[in-house]
């Protein structure tokens, strides 16, 4: 009897445009195309970094290694306080309005898991120079204030009234100025100073990156990263609010969109950014990107998951956003596409109702719960995600890794979409604190 091979689950995924790197050079990914013409400028000088110098122990690996959410705060905090100072130059009803509600938001973040994910990607390709470590935690500290502009604009499209157990920014700023204007008009203005608020934080993201000083070959791999990551995202995010307009269901597309959306931004990515500052290998850097884009779909399914059957004590979001708002995901579409084939009306009608309708009651959304459970959606989803995540650990697996920091980049990988995963490696810790994706993902 011929051995039963493990399905590579990866392969269901739909293809994302990424960086390639150049085989030719024996130690460090290089980039292709028009990017690598522009090495000369790139290199012709390291920018000075503004603010001052760097916050003590962010050169120290081993002290950051200790608590990386810490030191990313650090980092974050030293550099805000330059862009609040500034600001305030500019204006200071705008800085206090704006730029303070920005940077409270950002250092007010959940667990920093894409930092966290970067960092461990670092150590796991042996990265541990001064120099490195601080890149790490400023680039780090950007794909904060990234995450910042996305949850900022994701509420304001998703007319989300929460977050993080708090008020959305522009519910926070209609509350503010409720007093001095019609309901309408206070309700607009809280919008578009969310609107602008997130392009703040993203300027500042991409301010970040720019101003690290990187060595040259490594500078261009970062920012074609970063770049990337951008597009990514906001590409997504489109195909996700067209999806909620033209009441689109495809499963293929449903994928398409939420690896775009959140796998390649909240896992791959940083990931790939952690490994580019390490100085990583093809081989290594192509492993820990397949390896992250299973782990991010996982990731993304969860946090489909979480919207109807999360506490929204750990979520920080109100329960059935994606229902009133009409999100196209995978787990609504599989719903919809089991119903149509077992001829189950009911289920049918139910989703008709319920989906898009802002007005949803608590006996409306456990309607929704019955009908995902009932049509087996949600077992398939609970099923996808631990395969996926097995398939993930598998990349990882191959990849030659540093012996004490693998394990733990492992085991974080394994936490990210909710599920303990596969039996852990060898010399894997054996106990893993779960990671609360579902308050940091992109809603």
């Amino acid at each position: 009897m011929r051995p039963t091979q493990a399905k590579d689950h990866s392969a269901a995924l739909p293809p994302v445009p990424r960086l390639v790197p150049v085989s030719g050079s024996p130690t460090r990914a290089r980039p292709d195309g028009p990017y690598a013409d522009h090495a000369s400028a790139t290199a012709a000088a390291d920018p000075p970094r503004p603010g001052g110098p760097p916050p003590a122990g962010c050169g120290d690996a081993h002290t950051v290694d200790a608590d990386v959410p810490a030191a990313v705060g650090r980092m974050l905090e030293h550099v805000l306080a330059d862009r609040l100072a500034r600001a305030g130059l500019v204006d200071p009803l705008f800085a206090k309005d704006l730029a303070d509600r920005v940077a409270r938001f950002t250092q007010e973040g959940g667990k920093r898991v894409r930092a966290q994910l970067l960092w461990w990607s670092l150590r796991a390709c042996g990265g541990s120079e001064p120099a490195t470590t601080t890149a790490a935690l400023r680039i780090g500290a950007a794909l904060e204030l990234l995450q910042t502009c996305a949850l900022v604009h994701d509420d304001v499209m998703d007319r989300a009234a929460l977050r993080r157990g708090h008020p959305s920014l522009h519910a926070d700023v209609h509350a503010q100025y409720a007093d001095h204007a019609p309901p309408a008009r206070a309700g607009r203005f809280g919008e578009s100073a969310a609107i602008l608020a997130g392009d703040l934080a993203l300027a500042w993201a991409d301010d970040l990156v720019a101003e690290t000083p990187l060595p040259a070959w490594t500078a261009i791999v970062v920012r074609r990263l970063w770049s990337d990551m951008r597009t990514e995202m906001v590409a997504g995010q489109y195909l996700d609010v067209q999806g909620q307009t033209t009441g689109s269901l495809s499963m293929p597309r449903a994928l398409r969109a939420a690896c775009l959306k959140s796998a390649l931004y909240s896992v791959e990515r940083p990931l790939a950014l952690g490994a580019a500052l390490a100085g990583a290998d093809d081989a290594t850097l192509k492993r820990l990107c397949s390896a992250g884009r299973c782990v991010g779909m996982a990731f993304q399914l969860r946090d489909d998951l979480d919207d109807l059957f999360g506490d929204p004590r750990r979520t920080g979001k109100t329960c059935g956003g994606d229902i009133r708002e009409g999100k196209p995901t995978y787990l609504i579409a599989l719903a919809r596409a089991r119903a149509e084939a077992a001829g189950d009306r009911a289920a049918l009608a139910v989703l008709d109702r319920c989906l898009g309708n802002t007005g949803l009651t608590p006996a409306d959304l456990d309607d929704v719960r019955d009908v995902l459970t009932g049509t087996g959606a949600r077992a398939t989803a609970e099923t996808k995600i631990d395969r996926l995540v097995a398939q993930g650990l598998r990349h990882f697996d191959g990849a030659v890794l540093n012996p004490a920091a693998g394990p733990r980049l492992r085991g974080m990988l394994g936490a990210a979409a909710g599920t303990n995963g596969p039996r852990p490696a060898p010399g894997t810790p054996a106990s893993v604190p779960r990671i609360a994706c579902a308050e940091e993902s992109r809603g």
